[in-house]
């Protein structure tokens, strides 16, 4: 039983538009497939399936106790939470938002602080402040 992998069965029936090039991952002529090659995909392909349906068999156990692990998941879990420092590079857009979320808050508390003494210096100096009124903040 030869397992032909979902490349090559779509790639086979794949009619590129009347004024538009073959895509060089689907034209015979830029990959020209060894029987070794076909073989060693084919088995890549029932390996892989086999992996994958023990998987989903195991998962869905009604039997099942113990906690499955994907390692899938846990790459990627790792590679999204604790693998970011060493490959994150500041860009003008995450330098913008960095500036933003750390010292916005602090320019914004500062303005509302600074224009509410502004505002009750005023008042006292024209003789309309109450030390009992309390305004707005």
């Amino acid at each position: 039983m030869v397992i032909v992998s979902s490349v090559s069965r779509f790639a086979s029936k794949y009619r590129p538009a009347p004024l538009a090039r073959l895509p060089p991952q689907l034209d015979p002529n830029e990959y020209q497939w060894t029987p070794e090659k076909r073989r060693s995909e084919a088995e890549r392909v029932a390996l892989r399936s086999r992996i994958k349906r023990e998987f989903f068999l195991r998962l869905n156990d009604p039997r099942r106790t113990e906690l499955i692990e994907d390692p899938a998941v846990i790459r990627w879990d790792h590679a999204r939470r604790q693998n970011v420092y060493p490959s994150y590079r500041f860009t003008p857009k995450s330098s913008l938002l960095s500036l933003l979320w750390g010292a916005g808050p602090f320019v914004f508390w500062w303005y509302v602080f600074k224009t509410n003494r502004a505002y009750k210096e005023r008042l006292k100096s024209e003789g309309r402040y109450d030390e009992g009124f309390r305004t707005s903040c």
